[in-house]
């Protein structure tokens, strides 16, 4: 069990403590990239912040037993994505090998205007994200295709990811199919779809302007610049070795199917993985043996043309170590920080700064980010500073959705934005870009943040009890039982 006993209940980590884990932490992750001048040492720097933090709180009073159950508790967390992270590389691998990816980089070639494609990625990404629900399996599927479109294209490959990421975070945060949706209406206790309409007026203008910027940059690529030999030898290696065609397109068509049917993440990635095997042994001729060699160590292109090589060698469960267990380090760390109540400790000196709607919102915006930072969980990031404020906005008559959708405006659109953390590992792992190079260009999830802080500023779209308006209407909080 990860409940708190009656005994961990009366003990409480000092401000100075918690401040002196968090401090500690940011200080590892400062020397890594600016004294170190690297990024694969975060799995050690995350390890040396869990030693201290258990140092601390053991001094603290709380027992070994309680610093393991907060890492195992971390841990748990991580386990359904984490297995959801394999089986992605299992599916990249075995839609390699099934001429899926392929397919969707060579039509896409042909298909997309090198001047629109950001802005079509991110717009697609959208739609994709948006009926599915989930922008991992949209950035598995399509956001892959893309990296191999753009490649062919010569987009660099920081931009790509910052317009598949915004896309599909955006559908992601307006599906009412959605996990984090549905979380962060339930943690504040509001209507489902009264959230969704309110997260329309922060994420909605975000997309906008990500989509105009997308559009923009995508002027400078007119296709002049682009070696066409290169991509003439990258179409004509596709062709000669993959079958390319529409029966190729089954095994997203099939994701998309079931995930619109709100089958579980995890089944969508077997199922989609197993298709596109059957379908690399029936149509491309891959030996069963081969292709099961593929799924676990990735599919190796041998085509002897460097272009297609180098695009289509990847994949395999064994690629996404790295990841899964940055994933897991970080979330045991995240678990550490939430059951020996470091976080708690600090948000509630953030807590004094709610007497007003705007103090309110732009501490909860901070509070979220802070936590999505040091947790590693955007889940964590909705709910433990959701929860904690959300008396005041109810103090402060502000309604149910507002609170919603600020969780989502700071703790689910940054997500990605954190290389330690169950996004940016994911998208790390699955685009094959680092988080530290894509960040700047992910331009949905650093403008919803500050749409959100200028609504606040402003006291604008901040909707309070007895207003009546075609957005959102006051619902009394129903009782319910325990």
């Amino acid at each position: 069990m990860h409940g708190t006993t009656a005994h961990d209940a009366s003990i409480r980590p000092s401000f100075l403590g918690a401040a002196v884990c968090i401090g500690f932490l940011c200080f590892m992750m400062f020397a890594q990239i600016f004294l170190l001048g690297e990024d694969w040492v975060t799995h050690i720097s995350l390890i040396f912040a869990i030693v201290v933090t258990a140092i601390i709180a053991m001094l603290s009073g709380f027992s070994w037993h309680d610093i393991q159950r907060g890492i195992l508790y971390g841990c748990e967390i991580a386990m359904l994505p984490m297995l959801i992270l394999m089986m992605v590389g299992v599916l990249v691998a075995s839609w390699i090998a099934s001429g899926t990816i392929p397919s969707l980089v060579y039509f896409g070639l042909q298909l997309i205007n090198p001047t629109y494609f950001l802005f079509t990625a991110v717009i697609v990404c959208s739609i994709a994200s948006l009926v599915t629900g989930s922008s991992w399996t949209t950035a598995a599927t399509f956001g892959v295709a893309f990296m191999g479109i753009g490649s062919g294209l010569d987009v660099p490959a920081a931009m790509t990811a910052g317009a598949v990421i915004s896309g599909a975070i955006f559908g992601d945060k307006i599906s009412p199919v959605s996990d984090s949706t549905n979380l962060a209406a339930g943690v504040a206790e509001a209507d489902l779809f009264d959230h969704i309409r309110s997260m329309l007026y922060t994420t909605g203008p975000a997309l906008l302007i990500s989509a105009a910027l997308f559009f923009v940059i995508g002027l400078g690529f007119d296709g002049s610049g682009v070696d066409t030999s290169r991509t003439d030898r990258l179409l004509a290696g596709i062709r000669e070795n993959y079958s390319v065609g529409l029966l190729a397109f089954v095994p997203p068509l099939v994701v998309l199917v079931l995930a619109y049917r709100r089958v579980s993440a995890l089944s969508v990635m077997v199922i989609g993985s197993l298709v596109g095997a059957a379908m690399a042994v029936a149509l491309q001729g891959v030996a069963i043996g081969d292709m099961m060699n593929f799924m676990n160590y990735g599919y190796v292109s041998q085509t002897g043309i460097e272009s297609v090589d180098s695009l289509l060698s990847r994949g395999g469960l064994q690629e996404m170590m790295w990841t899964i267990s940055l994933g897991f380090i970080g979330l045991s760390l995240g678990g550490l920080l939430e059951k020996t109540r470091m976080l708690e400790v600090l948000l509630e000196k953030m807590g004094r700064m709610v007497s007003h709607s705007r103090g309110l919102i732009v501490t909860h915006v901070v509070a979220s980010l802070a936590t999505n930072l040091f947790s590693a969980s955007q889940y964590i990031a909705i709910i433990i500073p959701g929860r904690m404020l959300v008396p005041a906005y109810r103090k402060l008559r502000i309604l149910p959705s507002v609170c919603s959708r600020t969780c989502e405006d700071s703790a689910t659109v940054t997500s990605p934005l954190v290389p330690w953390g169950l996004g940016g590992a994911y998208y790390m792992g699955v685009l094959d870009v680092s988080a530290w190079d894509y960040m700047g260009w992910t331009f949905l999830a650093l403008i919803t943040p500050v749409i959100a802080v200028i609504y606040a500023l402003f006291n604008v779209f901040i909707w309070r009890e007895g207003e009546r308006n075609d957005v959102n209407t006051y619902r009394e909080p129903e009782v319910q039982a325990g």
